[in-house]
């Protein structure tokens, strides 16, 4: 083994010798040999090479025969240097420290190389970030040992990968001890698709209600939930009716929510053209009725064929008067006297409906193209119309089903009146048992404009800094907003606490990220490729009502690192940090500092319940068994058991089983009397009698009365016991022997219990 681990040193070992033996060969000009004469050869050469760069090959001549021009493509190699990194190389290969990155890590690749690993290079383009990455390497080593040492475990197994993409290595193709920093099979909940369809499954892995984190989502691509998404669409715009019609009268909307009411400007324009309510308003309570009786499962006795509550054409002019009195600020009259049976209907619906506050007024939804990243093609429409036509004006997108429309937050908590969202990172080091790691540290991103819904532009509503950083500031955004648009955790706790609800952060906040971060992956955990010595770190994005309770809005694998703040710059570096601590101190040392990180959730091991390291986060649910699928169908079919029955009749102390179709090992049966001949010539008798159709006579000894008697019979295959109601006055039945001439197959069973007795003029059935 270590002949083959030696092998690329020696071979780079060789290529020097033959470098510096090429230099000790006498040119053809100087007849010099060797020595220091070789030396002042090969400066006087590069120097002349230097001197001459940037001419073209046809301006710069040497004389004719000379060969001296590969010595400026191979290096003259320090034989002490060499046997010096050979042996680190050695060590760093026989304690598996060789490691590989693709993509710009620097902070991922410091830290490995302050803990003594050795990384093995790929190809990379010369683009200006790898630039400076090598500039920056070649000053931190300027002896050169490091580089060597990555030469000499080019062909060696790379022990730790880190890529930026999941797809960039086969993980079919590593072995068992190589780690690796992505999951296969996580798209169940990076995706925005996957998010949206497997936290409907939370029922089964959980009590709780993905409605109270996750804002309720739809794949319009697909055809069972387009007709679903429509029927949302319509009833909250009803629900919104109410609301416009209370917070109207009341004229208090909640915090951050000023904008709601159309501005009298707007509403000046309709004074003339009046909306009659009375029947837009009996259409909403409606409405609202019949879906708080689906929620109490009241609906189940209506028939398929009753009426819808409104029609088509009623659903079109009431969205169509639904948007002239919301969006467009028409008058209404006699409004007061709904007031209070609106407010009645809107605390049922709050009792049932955890959205009900963050939905607004607006009926606004956001659509997400699934295809797409850093907030590119999302969009937000309050038209039912608008929002249909973006969905099929791309027939891919429509086909694969990765159109996605959410329920978009209008009344968010604001910071000085400005929109923001935060990420929240999380890493996961086990798949099964799940094991979850929470960062203590996240940061918020602001968008340039501030919040209002009078418009809909991205600048207002996308927080992405990918969106929000080629923009200018608006001049009526809060000072108090910095200009790069981001703030620490440390800053919005301080502005909690200049409000009083500091105590929030920690009691509300944070304990509500954590049951979504985990609910998500409870959902997928059987979605995911459990493979050992994989890990992964996640970006979550957060939104938070007035009451600061978090909202899951999506997660990204690979969340970009990249210091476009100062902010993120502390942050990122900090996490990846961490990221290693976790994933390599501690796997040695389990008393190692995880640094921020801190573990929220850790299933317990079946086979190893005592051996999760962490007795204080040990609890929870058991670790998952994922069956391994084999095309087979699992649908069990059974059968009516009908008036005749292929089974002989037997004599009661008899309990042999006939004979089975493969051979098997018997248990030892028990002794069996003979039968008397008299006995087996009526029951041929009897069966010529039955194949005909005419009941045989009975026996003189079955006409007197028997004791009670129970018995089982067992038979081969598994099925439940039949028990055969038995008249208690009737006298005992006679079982026969089959006569061997006879074959029949035999219906599966297991065992049959018969209790007291059977009328003896009866043939036993099952």
């Amino acid at each position: 083994m270590e002949a083959t681990r030696s092998r690329p040193s020696d071979q780079l070992g060789h290529e020097g010798h033959r470098a510096t033996n090429r230099c000790k060969a006498p040119c053809r000009d100087s007849g010099e040999t060797g020595g220091s004469a070789k030396d002042q050869k090969v400066i006087a050469v590069v120097q002349q090479g230097n001197r001459d760069e940037g001419k073209s090959p046809q301006t710069s001549s040497l004389p004719e025969g000379k060969v001296c021009r590969s010595f400026v493509s191979v290096p003259v190699l320090n034989p002490v240097r060499l046997r010096k990194a050979k042996a680190l190389a050695e060590e760093v290969v026989k304690m598996q420290k060789v490691f590989s990155i693709q993509g710009p890590y620097p902070v991922v690749r410091a830290a490995l190389k302050a803990r003594g690993w050795v990384e093995q290079r790929a190809h990379r383009p010369d683009h200006t970030a790898h630039q400076r990455h090598n500039n920056l390497e070649k000053e931190q080593d300027r002896d050169g040992l490091y580089d060597l040492m990555c030469r000499l475990v080019q062909n060696e197994m790379v022990n730790f990968h880190w890529t930026n993409r999941r797809d960039a290595i086969d993980t079919n193709s590593l072995q068992k001890e190589q780690i690796i920093n992505h999951f296969a099979k996580a798209g169940s909940f990076t995706t925005k698709v996957g998010l949206c369809v497997n936290l409907r499954n939370l029922h089964w892995f959980d009590s709780a209600d993905p409605d109270t984190f996750f804002p309720r989502c739809y794949r319009l691509g697909a055809k069972d939930e387009k007709p679903a998404f429509i029927e949302d669409y319509r009833r909250t715009a009803c629900t919104s009716l109410l609301k416009y019609i209370v917070e109207r009268e009341q004229g208090a909307p909640g915090e951050g929510t000023s904008h709601d009411i159309p501005s009298v400007r707007k509403r000046s324009k309709l004074q003339s053209s009046p909306v009659v309510l009375s029947q837009m308003i009996n259409s909403a309570l409606k409405v609202c009725h019949q879906f708080l009786e689906s929620l109490e499962h009241r609906d189940i006795d209506i028939h398929l064929e009753t009426p819808q509550t409104l029609t088509e054409e009623e659903w079109a002019e009431f969205i169509s008067g639904y948007n002239l009195v919301v969006h467009k600020g028409a008058e209404i009259e006699n409004s007061y006297h709904f007031v209070s049976c609106c407010k009645a209907m809107l605390q049922k619906l709050a009792e049932v409906s955890p959205q009900l506050e963050i939905d607004g007024i607006h009926n606004i939804w956001i659509i997400k193209p699934g295809a797409k990243s850093r907030g590119r093609g999302i969009k937000c429409a309050r038209h039912l119309d608008q929002i249909l036509s973006l969905v099929d004006g791309d027939p891919t997108l429509r086909k694969e089903g990765k159109w996605v429309v959410q329920k978009y937050l209008e009344r968010p908590l604001l910071v000085h009146g400005t929109k923001f969202d935060l990420r929240q990172w999380f890493l996961v080091t086990v798949v099964n048992p799940l094991t979850v790691w929470f960062y203590t540290k996240c940061y918020l991103r602001f968008s340039t404009q501030p919040y209002s819904l009078d418009t809909l532009d991205s600048s207002v509503h996308l927080c992405n800094n990918s969106i929000q950083k080629h923009l200018t500031p608006s001049q009526q955004r809060h000072r108090g907003i910095p200009a790069d648009n981001m703030w620490s955790d440390d800053q919005f706790r301080t502005f909690l606490s200049s409000q009083g609800r500091e105590a929030q952060w920690q009691t509300v906040a944070v304990p509500g990220m954590k049951k979504a971060v985990i609910h998500a992956l409870q959902t997928t955990q059987d979605l995911m490729e459990s493979r050992k010595n994989t890990f992964e770190l996640y970006g979550a994005d957060f939104m938070f009502g007035h009451d600061l309770s978090p909202w899951l809005i999506e997660i990204n694998a690979s969340p970009t690192m990249a210091h476009s703040t100062p902010v993120t710059a502390r942050l990122c570096t900090a996490v990846q940090e961490d990221t290693l601590r976790v994933v390599l101190d501690q796997r040695a040392d389990r008393n190692a500092s995880t640094g921020d990180f801190q573990l929220i959730y850790r299933q317990v091991n079946k086979s190893y319940p005592s051996s999760t390291g962490c007795r204080a986060h040990s609890s929870g649910p058991l670790s998952v068994d994922v069956p391994q699928y084999v095309g087979v169908n699992l649908l069990v079919e059974g059968y009516n058991v009908g008036r005749h029955c292929s089974l002989p009749p037997l004599h009661s102390s008899i309990r042999s089983a006939p004979k089975r179709s493969i051979k098997e090992k018997e248990p030892k049966a028990e002794k069996v009397k003979t039968l008397p001949k008299m006995l087996l010539k009526r029951a041929e008798t009897r069966f010529k009698h039955i194949s005909s159709g005419v009941p045989p006579p009975l026996p003189p000894e079955m006409t007197q009365s028997a004791p009670v008697e129970t018995f089982s019979l067992y038979l081969p295959m598994t099925v439940t016991s039949i028990h055969l109601p038995i008249s208690t006055k009737s006298p005992s039945v006679l079982l026969w022997k089959r006569p061997p001439e006879v074959s029949e197959e035999v219906q599966p069973c297991t065992s049959l219990s018969l209790s007291k007795t059977v009328q003896t003029s009866s043939t036993l059935r099952v």
